[in-house]
């Protein structure tokens, strides 16, 4: 299939109802169907700076945005990194100092996340 014909299918399903659905509603749902699908097939996409140590600016950057889904899969294309460790840095993020005391009170990435986030005047 060329690019013309997919784009083509593509308009043809986006086109489609859905029934008991608005546009809107159906737009809706085909975004987060496409979100979950560049999710699920994160082993397609160049995740080459997986497991590698983030810099504050990294961070600051995605921080400074909401913690949405779509801005996960966003910051993990951009960064080449997994979609779970974007969503993990906007949850250590919000995650109270009590509980990280608690359970990883001497984690560098955490407290890297934390600095930021306070930096930034980050709120959960």
């Amino acid at each position: 299939m060329n690019k013309k014909e997919y784009k083509n299918e593509l308009n043809k399903i986006f086109s489609a109802e859905i029934s008991g659905m608005s546009y809107d509603e159906r737009i809706q749902f085909t975004e987060a169907a496409f979100i979950k699908f560049q999710k699920e097939n994160e082993n397609q996409r160049d995740c080459s700076n997986k497991n590698k140590p983030w810099t504050d600016e990294e961070l600051t950057i995605i921080l400074l945005d909401a913690p949405t889904k779509a801005n996960c899969i966003k910051y993990a294309k951009i960064f080449k990194r997994g979609y779970g460790s974007i969503e993990q840095i906007y949850r250590w993020a919000a995650t109270t100092d009590k509980d990280i005391k608690e359970s990883r009170p001497n984690d560098s990435f955490i407290s890297q996340i934390k600095k930021i986030a306070k930096e930034i005047g980050f709120r959960a």
